[in-house]
């Protein structure tokens, strides 16, 4: 009996074994090859006019505190009128992201048609099981799109993630940048928190707004076969648990309004309260699901080694290829890069990386400043010479370029560029500038640089080798 029970166990976990290898191998074997950019892609970056003489139809501002993001977000859905999309890679049902399901089911009961885009992998850990986003998926004025539905039989899809976050507002209104939807990176609220950037767009009234160009991508990556409707079944709403949960977002917007009354009682003046642009563009990367072509990096770079004074990059993290690498030493005009400490970076993959590729890094030519502001940095952006503006979801890493769908909004307007270069140059104050792999040439008064923690001391001991031969997936 011992020796069958023995037997039995082996050919279970053979069989295991055999599954998971089935699972590793086929969803990365997919997104090993990294394709070059075609010419058909280059040309298209290259005719593009990213610059402008006059004044354009769109007026835009960068959103650059959390709190200020969770308001403005607030602001846009209650002055939706007719259609609201709301774009995220991760969305959560913490109290932000209560904040912003009780905004989004206020609008649909007031008639506004809404749709949600969510990621398939975060949507399964967020979403699945959850009466909050049963309350709204059942709701006959809201539809839930998930991108790419993960299914473990089917591992070679499994990696292809929709990595866009964005908010619109009828044809009029829209924030794009670099938040997920919950409190690491909305409000005020006790806890974990990342600082990151988003950028308001108001459309005074032309069909030639930036607008139309995120509404015709995002009407493309939707109709996509790898897209899939999250339960829409107007009979769900019936469960107590989810008219529960419908019960409480309404009061918390009622208490959302107490809390925000002024701001949200009151007509908001979006061209006051905005600044002029030339001219917007949007980058983007293919949206199907496997190993794309790095567009969205051709693109930052083809205005990079096109600068004329100066080039300032802001990323969370820096994972690169020798096509990465090359690129970047290939802009002519100075150019920094600031990035989070390996002690400071709140993805342990990126901080390790860093760790074993600094010397790549360095290499390129360019600067490099390293955030130690205590709260991990996740702003992704760009300033090129004193008139061009970049915000968006793309990492300077070889997940963005390769794998991720990913949005950045490419802004000629010599005020963006003033404001969005205020608000790098107050991170920039925390950060030291690196000299080599070990010293800094300066380290701002008053700062000290925090010795690496342990358990990122011992990951990078005991894992950095696996990790390096996968960097592409971090």
């Amino acid at each position: 009996m011992t020796k069958l029970i023995w037997k039995l166990f082996k050919i279970v976990l053979t069989l295991l074994l055999a599954f998971l290898m089935y699972v590793v191998i086929g969803g990365v074997v997919p997104f090993l090859h990294h394709p070059d950019v075609s010419q058909t892609k280059k040309e298209a970056v290259e005719s593009t006019q990213f610059y402008s003489d006059s004044v354009g139809p769109d007026r835009a501002t960068i959103i650059e505190d959390n709190e200020e993001a969770l308001k403005m977000r607030l602001r846009v859905i209650k002055d939706a009128q007719k259609t609201l999309i709301l774009s995220t890679f991760d969305f959560r049902s913490d109290d932000a992201g209560k904040d912003i399901l009780a905004a989004l089911l206020n609008a649909a009961d007031r008639g506004v048609k809404v749709e949600i885009f969510a990621d398939g992998f975060n949507s399964i850990i967020q979403m699945e099981n959850n009466d909050y986003f049963y309350a709204l998926s059942s709701n006959k004025n809201i539809k839930i799109i998930i991108y790419n539905q993960v299914n473990i039989l089917i591992p070679w899809n499994g990696l292809g993630r929709m990595h866009d976050k964005y908010v619109i507002a009828d044809d009029s209104l829209y924030i794009l940048g670099g938040r997920n939807t919950f409190g690491y990176f909305l409000g005020d609220y006790a806890g974990h928190k990342n600082y990151d950037r988003d950028v308001l767009v108001y459309n005074t009234g032309s069909k030639a707004s930036s607008i139309y160009q995120i509404k015709d991508y995002y009407k493309k990556i939707t109709s996509q076969k790898c897209c899939s409707v999250f339960h829409c079944n107007e009979s769900l709403g019936e469960k107590n648990s989810v008219k529960k949960a419908e019960q409480e977002l309404k009061k918390r917007y009622e208490s959302l309004e107490n809390k925000y009354d002024k701001f949200l009682a009151e007509n908001y003046d979006y061209k006051a309260n905005t600044y002029e642009t030339n001219k917007i563009n949007l980058l983007s990367n293919p949206t199907s699901l496997y190993t794309k072509q790095p567009t969205v990096y051709y693109g930052l770079m083809y205005l990079a080694k096109n600068a004329k004074k100066e080039v300032k990059i802001h990323t969370p993290y820096i994972i690169c290829n020798d096509y990465m690498y090359n690129e970047l030493k290939n802009i002519k005009v100075p150019t920094t890069i600031m990035t989070n400490s390996a002690e400071n970076n709140g993805n342990i993959f990126g901080a390790v990386d860093y760790l074993n590729h600094k010397k790549d890094i360095i290499n390129t030519g360019v600067t490099i400043k390293e955030y130690e502001g205590g709260i991990s940095y996740h702003g992704k952006s760009m300033t090129i010479d004193d008139d061009i503006a970049i915000v968006g979801s793309f990492n300077m890493d070889m997940r963005s370029a390769y794998i991720d769908t990913e949005l950045m909004l490419v802004i000629n307007s010599k005020y963006i560029n003033k404001q969005l270069k205020a608000s790098m140059e107050e991170y920039e104050k925390k950060a030291a500038t690196v000299k080599n792999e070990t010293e800094y040439s300066h380290i701002p008064e008053g700062m000290k640089m925090k010795e690496l923690s342990d358990k990122k001391k011992n990951i990078k001991a005991w894992f950095g080798w696996a990790m390096n031969g996968l960097r592409f997936l971090f």
